[in-house]
């Protein structure tokens, strides 16, 4: 039976993501990686609605060294910010670019961010290279794979379109399926491919691996914070 953990993103404007710089390719780009915090937590998306909120802590847990932003803090975040139950992927990008998570004395800020195409592999994998890709998605299919509890290293493949946003959920890595299951302790299911590229995603508390067609099928909005992560004292 699928899971039914919370949601809460709406599609950001169209008159943003048609305004917004678009990220180019710059650096290098290495054939494979994977942001895996050793530390995973719905930040309070499996009851409420912040999906957009949890993401972002995810990023900052993507920091080196990894930064856990407590559920309090993110309760306290997303409550002031009107954000707890639902909001657009860019309302919160761009609160954090300078009224970030406050915890233990220091404020965790957003870089300014930049819209990525998501249909393009090569500027998709440089993006990721400088950091997770925040993209908001349908989720019904994605409701389908992820496991309750959540595991890491569930595959999401056969994703057909569906262009509903209303979830947010993190690009946090690439490499062929192989790759992918090798760095989160599992294996390829029988029937699949492991040469297959893939994607590392979160939501809900897991890291899981998507192939490139049902990625591209679900997803609507893809963004770019560079850096990810600003630390103020």
């Amino acid at each position: 039976m699928a899971n039914k953990f919370a949601r809460g993103a709406s599609p950001s404007p169209r008159h943003r993501l048609a305004g917004a710089q678009p990220h180019v390719i710059s650096g290098p780009t290495p054939p494979q990686l994977l942001y895996k915090p050793k530390k995973l937590s719905f930040w309070l998306n499996n009851k409420d609605g912040d999906c957009v909120t949890a993401e972002e802590a995810f990023a900052k847990a993507c920091h080196v060294p990894e930064i856990f932003i407590q559920d309090a803090e993110v309760r306290a975040w997303a409550t002031k910010n009107k954000v707890l139950n639902g909001t657009v992927l860019v309302n919160v990008l761009d609160v954090m670019v300078s009224a970030g998570f406050q915890q233990g004395g220091r404020t965790y800020d957003d870089g300014p961010h930049v819209s990525v195409d998501w249909t393009n592999t090569a500027l998709l994998q440089n993006a990721i290279a400088h950091g997770p890709v925040k993209i908001g998605v349908a989720a019904d299919q994605l409701q389908a794979v992820v496991q309750d509890p959540p595991t890491n290293g569930w595959f999401a493949t056969g994703f057909k379109e569906d262009t509903n946003e209303d979830h947010c959920v993190s690009l946090c890595g690439y490499g062929t399926f192989a790759w992918l299951a090798g760095q989160l302790g599992v294996t390829v299911p029988k029937g699949l491919n492991p040469a297959t590229p893939g994607y590392g995603l979160f939501t809900w508390s897991s890291i899981g691996i998507i192939d490139d067609p049902s990625m591209v099928a679900i997803t609507q909005e893809a963004w770019l914070r560079n850096p990810t992560t600003v630390v103020k004292s």
